[in-house]
């Protein structure tokens, strides 16, 4: 398990990509999971999220597909291992020349 702090006031912004669960889908190479990584949950009204690895001194942006509920939750969370992680700055991604 990975844990995970949401980074709220963050669903303004955009990318190229049309979307950030689109750009999760773009650049992890994995299939949308049928249910939000969050441990424990089955809810599967996906939506790219803003998160950063909790306890992580680097501070970096990913985005992961999260249920609703959890894409606004503003406690720490466990997803499973098995999701990507993709960078959220869009000059290492979308925008990338």
């Amino acid at each position: 398990m990975t844990t995970i702090t949401n980074i709220n006031g963050t669903s303004d912004t955009k990318c190229r990509c049309g979307g950030w669960l689109k750009h999760w889908r773009n650049f992890s190479k994995q299939n949308l999971p049928h249910y939000c990584p969050v441990e424990g949950c089955f809810q599967t009204d996906l939506l790219g999220v803003h998160v950063q690895k909790a306890y992580s001194p680097q501070g970096k942006w990913y985005i992961i597909p999260l249920c609703s509920f959890h894409s606004t939750s503003k406690i720490d969370h466990d997803v499973s291992d098995t999701i990507a992680f993709v960078s959220a700055n869009k000059s290492e991604t979308c925008e990338k020349i």
